[in-house]
């Protein structure tokens, strides 16, 4: 055919402007639930306290223990490699990363908590609370040094059930209202949490909750998100045999940021016994596999829930609890939950150790591969852009716990972070990458 003779086809114009118009609702709708990854840091955890033992040294007083708990039982890499089982050149590789995390940023994202663990109070000792904590959290977010505040920080509230939803709506009020007092304006790095979610209603509340509140104090509308604590059987199974939580995130109108797993409500309110209710429970497990679903694509964070064997006591009793939990982490990651709860300071050295592990034990190969790909420079992995998104991923997500370097990466893949977010997907990128050599 004649370099200049046009192509002949039987479909004109008019066949691709219909199925365009008819395709149209469909690409708004996919634009509008499904808009890919916010683009932002998830922390690698979060730490519940209760709201009268929350003070402005909390977070520094966390790290202090677990660094203290990493002193008394595991002073080097190699007795943390015993302890939790990790292959001793990689322990000598994270175990400075960890004590250094442990000064600098000990806690990643902290839930002042007026719920299960802070109980039932009489309304004038709740009230002094919330103003306390919105004093507080203002005060943190004017001077936000990583070693006292974490990058993310708020507030658990009671649930929409009827027996505590007013106290929980009175708290609400009562911290917002004091924290615009008190601060300029919305703090970038606050998070409200709603917990024990049992019907999609309790969720459409929240949001109507928080469009009245921004009306009333001229915020722009959808500025306050919150997170849904997936608790009970009726949010992740409906009696119309539904997946209750996707038509929760649907109902948050955009506002929903996460999904938190409560292991030891979920696992009670299925009937496990206490002996057997831990985040690896088969329960656990497919609960958490129909919040992935549900989350995949919508920018909803999930979160794992967490062990309540404390590591406490003496060594041999905290190494069994820190293996413990360095293989729930590990586990939990493997399956592409990147964030979970820690119950004690104590938790935190192996928190770190498990997430810095699991990042720096392939990063050399990821960042190669990446390479590969961004150069078409073949090599003995065919990847595909979904592949080459995820290989990205992982690498920011490396970066942004400190478990890798900026530096070390770009030297690796030869890409800068600019690079890495275009083809991570990360919303906001102003890069398209290539992918010609």
């Amino acid at each position: 055919m004649d370099a200049q003779e046009p192509a002949h086809r039987t479909l004109g114009p008019h066949a691709a402007k219909e199925v365009t118009d008819l395709l149209a609702p469909v690409d708004a709708e996919l634009a509008r639930r499904y808009p890919g990854d916010p683009g932002t840091r998830q922390p690698v955890h979060t730490v519940y306290v209760p709201a009268d033992a929350f003070g402005a040294g909390t977070v520094r007083t966390w790290g202090d223990e677990a660094l203290a708990a990493l002193d008394a039982h595991a002073p080097d890499a190699a007795a943390l490699a015993a302890a939790v089982d990790l292959d001793p050149a990689l322990a000598a590789e994270v175990y400075p990363r960890v004590r250094a995390k442990l000064r600098t940023e000990p806690v990643e994202d902290l839930r002042i908590d007026f719920e299960d663990g802070y109980g039932v109070r009489p309304d004038t000792e709740e009230d002094a609370d919330a103003l306390r904590a919105a004093r507080l959290v203002a005060e943190a977010c004017a001077d936000p040094d990583p070693a006292r505040v974490p990058a993310r920080l708020g507030i658990r509230i009671k649930c929409m059930e009827a027996a505590v939803r007013d106290r929980g709506i009175r708290t609400l009020d009562l911290f917002l209202t004091a924290l615009l007092d008190a601060a300029p304006a919305l703090p970038g790095r606050l998070a409200l949490t709603l917990p024990k979610v049992t019907y999609v209603p309790q969720v459409t509340a929240m949001a109507r909750l928080l469009d009245t509140f921004e009306e009333a104090r001229g915020l722009a509308p959808g500025a306050i998100g919150f997170e849904i604590q997936v608790e009970t059987a009726q949010a992740v199974l409906g009696p119309d045999g539904a997946a209750t939580v996707a038509r929760m995130i649907d109902a948050g109108q955009g506002r929903v940021t996460a999904l938190h797993y409560g292991t030891f409500d979920y696992s009670a309110a299925l009937g496990v016994s206490a002996a057997h209710q831990a985040p690896d429970h088969p329960a656990a497990d497919h609960a958490k596999a129909v919040m992935q679903l549900a989350a995949a694509g919508t920018g909803v964070r999930l979160s794992d829930g967490s062990t309540n064997v404390l590591p406490v006591g003496p060594t041999a009793r905290v190494h069994a609890a820190w293996h413990l939990h360095h293989r729930l982490v590990s586990r939990a990651l493997a399956r592409a939950y990147y964030q979970g709860w820690d119950m004690h300071p104590a938790h935190l050295p192996t928190r770190y150790a498990a997430v810095y592990a699991f990042y720096r034990a392939d990063w050399q190969r990821t960042a190669d591969r990446l390479a590969a790909y961004a150069a078409r420079a073949g090599g003995d992995v065919l990847d595909e852009p979904a592949t080459a998104r995820a290989l990205a991923g992982h690498l920011l997500r490396g970066a942004d716990c400190e478990a890798l370097g900026m530096d070390e990466i770009t030297t690796r893949s030869g890409l800068d972070r600019e690079t890495l977010e275009a083809f991570a997907g990360r919303r906001g990128s102003q890069v398209s990458p290539s992918t010609e050599g």
